[in-house]
């Protein structure tokens, strides 16, 4: 999937960013990744509140293993294939990947990294 496709499916969010990572894709809007795309397949951002909706229609989790052989299950979920060719249902779910990245981003005890202050040269 290219990003033209990509930024066709999300069209309903404004202007979303691509980035590659890790062999696949993140899918931003502003800062925040609410999709990514590993292996042809887009996953989007659940949460507590919207991982019923998921389940419900048969989608699976984001999944990688690690390298001691380990699977290491993802907060992103499966979009379902009936989303990437009907705009509304796209947009619905995009949507919902955002405010569950939004309540992600601002969850309590959430960690937050501290840029190191450039070592002054002399």
């Amino acid at each position: 999937m290219d990003a033209e496709d990509l930024r066709d499916i999300f069209r309903s969010l404004g202007p979303v960013h691509i980035r590659r990572m890790f062999g696949g894709q993140g899918i931003y809007q502003g800062e925040l990744m609410f999709a990514l795309v590993a292996s042809g397949e887009v996953y989007l951002k659940a949460d507590d509140e919207t991982v019923g909706f998921f389940r419900e229609r048969g989608c699976r989790p984001f999944s990688f293993q690690t390298r001691d052989g380990r699977t290491t299950l993802t907060s992103y979920w499966l979009m379902p294939e009936s989303a990437l060719d009907d705009p509304d249902e796209a947009a619905e779910l995009a949507a919902m990947a955002v405010a569950a990245a939004r309540r992600a981003k601002a969850a309590p005890g959430r960690k937050i990294r501290k840029k190191k202050a450039a070592e002054p040269t002399t």
